[in-house]
């Protein structure tokens, strides 16, 4: 079997890489595309196995991506998927590593982040891609010897065949090109001292795209160990800087970041969720917050409350000329759906336009299975009997059949937005029961809970009293005769919503 070479590497004239291609990695992202897309490295970016990577000085995000790579072996200039494979000399292994620490400075190019010396290794065996099927190569990466990723080319969302064909709609693929195919589920961070392993095999005895009976290849393992640099950047160009979402997406979760998990601890939940929004909506006034209150609102399940955080999307008014781009496809209401987590509260600004819906069966249910605690919105519903089967509630000026084209765009996400009259900020708690819905702001949530769950306990005393004929004067609210007989009752009657 041939080996990838100094000369190999350099005979690549470009280097273009899949941004998500592995139904795997798709789930673990939240999002599945429904077309590739794509973003170049520099050629001077290869480097062969045994080789060492520099993480630059003061960066923490070193991602590796264990990855199947296409060398182009025939110029492609717009060939069908049927002819694309015939194209692609060999195959071989390598590692997409990159920095997070400087994505926020390429602004989705990934230029720096991706192109830096020796952050493409491949190698080291090359497979001639006529003697395998492309539909049954299998991935795996290993770190200080224990493996992190496994998949096989059965879970890609785009077969090879549809991404060389593709690329070579708009430029010729040229011999020595390499094409970085996507990682599956199961990258991570690497840091100095760490080994990193990549090997492409093909699992089994085959048959080749000739329909000859073939045995089974493997590249053999590509060695990458991992250094620390020392040169710090220069103040002439953006530096390194992470963030915690930066640190999620590298380590693939919060939890794997070590991170707090996002969302209402199920305890604050707990305390939220055991009063309501009426004994909220007072002590957030004692806290001179007036204008917390998502107005006009009704719920497809009145009997249930709610409380999650929010996840904002905007609508602005529709015109035609705006539609056609912003309106289709994968849009902005249809991307936030299929990343929501759970307990998170969909949030919608619709200007509190009725005249069409803003959400349907179909989203709401996604909605629902990605474990959102609910959708808010000061628009319309469509299907709204179909929505209203649902477990999670939404809550919604009315009903209407109509599509977003009539009267909005999707128009963006994650943003502070206004909603039946409130301002909502993504993190936000929302609030939600047959009497209306609120905004929380984080900072108050424990102690709002914890002073309403107190309120409701001498409410019910109180209701108590009153029932047994006893006049509201001077006992709502209490004064201090009625206060001592209070503290006698509750020293009696332990408050149940005050237990964990």
């Amino acid at each position: 079997m041939e080996q990838v070479t100094a000369a190999t590497a350099k005979q690549a004239g470009k280097v273009i890489a899949v941004h998500l291609a592995y139904q795997s990695r798709a789930d673990q992202r939240g999002r599945t595309p429904a077309k590739p897309s794509y973003f170049l490295k520099a050629s001077s970016s290869l480097s062969l196995s045994g080789s060492e990577i520099e993480r630059p000085a003061g960066c923490e995000l070193l991602a590796y991506e264990g990855e199947i790579a296409l060398v182009i072996g025939k110029a492609a200039r717009r060939v069908s998927p049927e002819d694309a494979w015939s194209h692609v000399g060999h195959v071989t292994a390598s590692n997409d590593l990159g920095v997070y620490d400087l994505k926020y400075a390429d602004k989705g190019s990934n230029v720096r982040s991706k192109s830096g010396d020796g952050f493409t290794p491949f190698g080291p065996g090359l497979i001639p891609a006529a003697d395998v099927d492309p539909a049954a190569l299998r991935v795996r990466t290993w770190v200080n010897g224990e493996q992190v990723q496994d998949d096989t080319t059965a879970g890609l969302i785009f077969p090879f065949r549809q991404i060389v064909a593709d690329l070579s709609q708009l430029m010729t693929l040229e011999p020595g090109d390499v094409i970085l195919t996507g990682t599956p589920a199961g990258s991570s961070v690497a840091v100095p001292g760490d080994v990193l392993e990549v090997e492409v095999s093909s699992p089994a005895p085959g048959l080749n795209t000739a329909g000859l009976s073939t045995a089974g290849f493997s590249t053999g393992r590509l060695r990458t160990v991992v250094v620390q640099g020392e040169t710090p950047f220069a103040d002439f160009g953006n530096g390194p800087k992470a963030t915690d979402a930066d640190r999620e997406d590298a380590y693939g979760s919060a939890e794997a970041a070590g991170l707090a998990p996002k969302g209402l601890s199920a305890e604050l939940k707990r305390k939220l969720t055991s009063v309501g929004t009426a004994t909220l909506s007072a002590q957030l006034r004692k806290r001179g917050l007036n204008n917390v209150s998502i107005d006009g609102l009704k719920s497809t399940r009145p009997e249930l409350r709610i409380a999650g955080t929010a996840r904002t999307l905007r609508y602005v008014p529709n015109r035609e000329d705006l539609f056609k781009a912003h309106g289709g496809g994968y849009n902005a209401q249809k991307r936030i759906i299929n990343t929501l987590n759970d307990g998170d509260v969909l949030v919608m600004e619709a200007r509190g336009e009725p005249g069409t819906g803003t959400v349907g069966d179909i989203l709401a249910l996604r909605a629902q299975i990605k474990g959102a605690t609910a959708i808010v919105t000061d628009g319309g519903v469509r299907d709204v009997a179909a929505v209203a089967a649902l477990d999670m509630p939404t809550f919604f000026t009315g009903a209407h059949p109509a599509v977003l084209g009539r009267k909005h765009i999707p128009w963006d996400t994650d943003l502070t937005i206004s909603c039946g009259g409130a301002t909502v900020q993504p993190g936000d708690i929302i609030v939600g029961d047959a009497d209306g819905v609120l905004v929380i702001p984080p900072s108050l949530a424990e102690e709002v809970a914890d002073d309403a769950i107190t309120q409701e306990y001498e409410e019910t005393y109180i209701a108590e009293m009153v029932a047994a004929g006893n006049s509201v004067e001077g006992l709502y609210p209490m004064n201090a005769v009625w206060k001592a007989r209070f503290t006698e009752w509750a020293a009696k009657h332990p408050n149940p919503a005050a237990q964990p």
